[in-house]
């Protein structure tokens, strides 16, 4: 078995660090939902922080990862001129052509949305810390925004290994 360069960029963009940033995420949002004064001691608390804002910074910086490289690496082979492209083969078929005109059109613009919410949350853990144990509203806020981070990547990931699947990048 051989895989060209293309597939190894392919591979590293969504299946490592795609599926990092997922894998992640149920920590992440266990850690903001357990951030509560009633449920750790004040040393539990300062702990707990040191590692989600670890944790959440590392999630962030892999996010950005994931979208650059796939939007600067993979997407332009995806969409080269040539006729054999990808992008051209779901393109030749009305029954291929939704995979590109809606599942790369997420990918492409919706799919930034998830660095950008995974930053927002890592910043605001990171500049709040422990009062944000106190703070239940914006606790809830931040996890709604590490939700959408996660569902926007999860929505990339799934249209990128099924269009992947049908027009692999070569």
């Amino acid at each position: 078995m051989s895989v060209s360069e293309r597939e190894w960029w392919t591979v590293l963009h969504g299946m490592i660090f795609g599926a990092v940033f997922l894998l992640a995420f149920a920590g992440g949002l266990a850690g903001l939902y357990s951030l509560r004064p009633d449920w750790v001691t004040v040393s539990g608390l300062r702990e707990r922080l040191s590692r989600m804002k670890l944790g959440l910074w590392a999630m962030a910086v892999v996010a950005w990862l994931t979208v650059i490289s796939g939007t600067f690496i993979v997407y332009p082979w995806y969409r080269a001129p040539d006729p054999n492209s990808p992008r051209s083969f779901l393109l030749a078929s009305p029954e291929r052509a939704e995979w590109h005109t809606f599942g790369m059109e997420w990918k492409e613009h919706v799919g930034w949305l998830a660095p950008i919410a995974a930053t927002v949350v890592a910043f605001v853990v990171s500049y709040y810390g422990s009062a944000l144990a106190h703070r239940l509203g914006e606790r809830r806020w931040i996890a709604l925004f590490f939700i959408v981070a996660f569902a926007t990547a999860a929505a990339a990931g799934i249209f990128g290994a099924f269009i992947n699947k049908i027009a692999p990048v070569r």
